[in-house]
C-alpha cells in the first residue's frame, strides 16, 4: 500500500479520520500495519500491502 493513499482514508464505520501504526515497510510501500479510528477506535489491519477496511 503506497503512503500517499493515508491522506485519502476514512474509517468506513463513522467517517473519522484514522491512525496508521506501520509495522513492516519496504522500498516505501507499507507491507504490514494497523489503522486505529480516531473517534470510534475500532481497527483495521493491513497484510501483504492491503489494507482492510470492511466495516465490522
Amino acid at each position: 500500500m503506497k503512503k500517499d493513499l493515508v491522506d485519502i482514508l476514512c474509517c468506513p464505520t463513522c467517517k473519522e479520520d484514522l491512525i496508521l501504526k506501520v509495522d513492516k515497510e519496504e522500498k516505501g510501500e507499507i507491507i504490514t500495519g494497523i489503522f486505529t479510528c480516531k473517534k470510534c477506535k475500532c481497527t483495521y489491519p493491513i497484510e501483504d500491502g492491503i489494507p482492510n477496511l470492511l466495516p465490522k
